[in-house]
């Protein structure tokens, strides 16, 4: 008999009956892979805001990995801060902000890290909102990007880490129905 792998055995119940395995699909980018290009990137952001004491944006929920493993990584001082966005449902379109930032961003330069940048409008919406505060510098770096799905340009994207195939991933942040977070790996959701 086979042994489950562990996304298999993170779709159990508690009480033991199989939660739609099928939804958690093969692995795209494994743990190893995302940890080296996460190092890349600390690399890169640290060359570029080294002696500017940074502040990075994260917002929940699923960035909440890729910023904790970049931080460790990010061989500079910085600061972090959260913001919760969600999109509107029976009042309409758009955006709005759930939860702020605790810190004034006011001259400080502002990194946003972001989970995956698709059509850009969180991102945008963001920038607009954050760009009123008045921070020295303003820029993104994203874990994932689908360019091709961008219906707003002019985003302060500086630093991809994987552009990807237009899928729903999860693992490693990422989220389907607010499980399978915890998974150490990014798998396409099937």
């Amino acid at each position: 008999m086979a042994k489950p792998d562990r996304a298999s055995e993170a779709c159990q119940l508690r009480s033991g009956e199989p939660r739609s395995v099928r939804r958690v699909g093969e692995i795209y980018l494994t743990r190893e892979e995302i940890a080296a290009r996460v190092r890349q990137l600390g690399a890169e952001v640290g060359a570029e805001y080294d002696g500017r004491l940074p502040l990075l944006v994260a917002p929940l929920k699923a960035s909440l990995v890729f910023v904790t493993d970049l931080s460790r990584v990010l061989g500079i001082p910085h600061e972090l801060d959260f913001l919760e966005l969600a999109a509107y449902d029976e009042d309409g379109p758009g955006i709005r902000l759930l939860k702020d930032l605790d810190a004034e961003i006011e001259g400080r330069h502002v990194v946003i890290v972001e989970d995956v940048v698709d059509t850009g409008l969180s991102l945008h919406y963001l920038c607009k909102t954050l760009r009123l505060r008045n921070p020295a510098s303003l820029a993104a770096v994203t874990l994932l990007d689908r360019p091709y799905r961008r219906l707003v340009g002019d985003l302060p994207i500086v630093h991809v880490g994987f552009t990807v195939p237009d899928e729903l991933f999860v693992g490693y942040g990422f989220d389907l129905d607010e499980q399978y977070r915890n998974l150490p790996d990014l798998h396409v959701a099937r």
